[in-house]
């Protein structure tokens, strides 16, 4: 084989969101783009804040001398010291730049930490439904994969069921909020009682306990609904964000990585997380970027935009017989599949011209997820097809 065995083993049971994306290409081909309802990928469809477009042509305009240089591994000081301001506002702490290296997205500033704190064969907690791509994360640095479930009615934490899953190998725990794929938001009492336990648990262990806290969505919260930060409620937690959702920048690749300062070995973690972005490859975050967003930090694409969205399709939706958590932030909705099979149920939807992702993708058969970042008139379009799917799976429609 030409590829690791194992490598070949991950290809074939992921992704369930890039393979339904490669489908929507195939239909688009045959049936049209004007036909084809695709749902599946949380690519944002809105286009970034006029206040980007201002320091891009600005900096564009009157370029900084040596601005596509290397820079500190851990990223410029400015952008870093910008983002702790925010992070402070937030949090209530002292947050500094050194406690902030700007990373290669969400999804190197996990590896990264990951890198950092994991011993062969130690295990990190992740919350179903999760992010598929959590387990390859802790795979790429001998980490074990170990799975607690979320409330199945709420998707708000089970503090009990993640008590359960702790052993002596517990290393650190993942949480997304507001979280990918349900758009539930955990609310602080939660995190609060998170923390008491994790601080419980290492104490009778003989290693920390982090949290990981995954956050590219805590800009993307409805009904003046606060996200909490986990820093004034989790002493031994690690930040982690990207600016791909809230400032509608996938493409760029830019996000962060911050240490809670009340964190008593945050030097020496972020010691060892400098390092880690340099060995990995990612070394450093793209120039231009650090140099944007720096004054960026209280900018967000138009959120009422996303939450009428929301609010058109849960209203359309319930009223055809689906049930669902009405989420309070991100773009996703994550209704229970009218068929015990949710692949069963999405192949049913794409009879209909309505892709999806199942369930199954992410921890949690049973349901499938709605990416909802789309055109409002691309999902006007898709309810009389909605309507006749859910008569087909034995809803009212």
């Amino acid at each position: 084989m030409a590829i690791a065995n194992k490598i070949a083993g991950f290809i074939s049971r992921s992704s369930w969101i890039r393979r339904m994306f490669e489908e929507g290409e195939r239909l688009r081909r045959e049936c049209g783009a004007d036909r084809i309802y695709d749902f599946t990928l949380g690519n944002p469809d809105v286009e970034p804040p006029e206040a980007f477009r201002r320091e891009l042509l600005a900096l564009a305009h009157n370029p900084l001398p040596g601005m596509h240089r290397y820079m500190n591994n851990a990223g410029y000081s400015e952008t870093r010291a910008a983002v702790a301001a925010k992070l402070s506002r937030d949090a209530g702490l002292a947050v500094t730049a050194d406690h902030v290296i700007m990373t290669c997205g969400a999804g190197g500033a996990l590896n990264v930490v990951l890198k950092t704190i994991l011993n062969p064969g130690e295990e990190v907690i992740i919350l179903a439904p999760y992010f598929v791509e959590y387990k390859f994360y802790i795979d790429n640095h001998g980490g074990v994969p170990v799975e607690a479930w979320t409330d199945r009615e709420t998707f708000q934490l089970d503090i009990d069921a993640i008590e359960q899953a702790l052993t002596a190998k517990t290393r650190a725990i993942i949480i997304c909020s507001p979280n990918n794929p349900t758009g539930v938001i955990y609310d602080a009492d939660s995190l609060g009682r998170l923390g008491a336990l994790l601080k419980k648990a290492q104490e009778k262990s003989s290693h920390q306990i982090y949290v990981i806290s995954d956050e590219p969505y805590a800009r993307i919260a409805y009904d003046g609904t606060k996200v909490p930060s986990v820093f004034p409620l989790i002493e031994n937690s690690v930040m982690v964000t990207s600016h791909s959702k809230d400032l509608a920048l996938p493409g760029e690749r830019i996000g962060y990585l911050a240490a809670n300062p009340r964190m008593a070995t945050a030097q020496q973690f972020m010691e060892g997380a400098v390092f880690s972005n340099r060995v990995l490859g990612f070394v450093n975050a793209p120039a231009l970027m650090q140099r944007l967003v720096a004054g960026l930090q209280d900018e967000s694409v138009d959120i009422a935009d996303y939450q009428g969205k929301r609010d058109l399709l849960v209203g359309e939706l319930t009223g055809m017989g689906f049930s669902m958590v009405r989420p309070d932030g991100a773009f996703y909705l994550f209704p229970k599949s009218p068929l015990a099979d949710d692949v069963e149920f999405v192949k049913l939807a794409q009879k209909h011209h309505i892709l999806l992702v199942p369930g199954s993708g992410f921890g949690a058969p049973g349901h499938f997820r709605i990416a909802y970042c789309v055109d409002r008139a691309m999902i006007e379009r898709s309810l009389p097809a909605w309507r006749s799917l859910a008569v087909e799976a034995g809803l009212k429609g």
